[in-house]
């Protein structure tokens, strides 16, 4: 991780996609274990909200699936060549988490539809990181980030 003090941290970029393709995974596993068990769906969808919430907290280093990337995978290969800011990172990793808890309360509801259907989105946003570079959370955040800046409250 790289950080200057004009600039937020930064990462190398494959690490959040090793990420994606590991909860691309993760959310394909609960989709088919809700054809077959609302309980074990819930159960997996819970691990991965926990994941989410790790990764939204900690940003990219204390998150799980990235401390594998780092330990096993990053050494692995040549020095980065493209990085990426953390804050878009930690932000599209609180809208999985989001995504995660509204599919777990879907399930935990009896309503494995919700549930499914909201694994589904975040199945999603994971898949076009993993597969084609694309964060859909990294594209929202500039947006949230203006708009937090706008009705910030002015200091006297």
């Amino acid at each position: 991780m790289t950080t200057s003090l004009d600039s937020p941290p930064r990462v190398d970029v494959r690490g959040p996609r090793f990420v994606a393709w590991v909860t691309t995974g993760v959310l394909v596993l609960v989709l088919v274990a809700a054809a077959f068990s609302t309980v074990a769906a819930a159960i997996l969808i819970g691990l991965q909200a926990v994941v989410f919430a790790i990764g939204a907290s900690g940003g990219p280093a204390k998150h799980p699936y990235g401390r594998i990337y780092a330990a096993f995978i990053a050494p692995r290969l040549g020095p980065p060549t493209e990085t990426e800011p953390v804050p878009p990172l930690r932000f599209a990793q609180l809208l999985g988490f989001a995504f995660a808890g509204l599919s777990l309360l879907g399930f935990a509801l009896g309503s494995p539809i919700v549930g499914a259907v909201f694994a589904g989105f975040a199945l999603f946003a994971a898949f076009l990181n993993a597969a084609f570079g694309v964060c859909l959370g990294c594209q929202i955040y500039p947006l949230v980030a203006r708009f937090r800046r706008s009705t910030a409250p002015a200091s006297n």
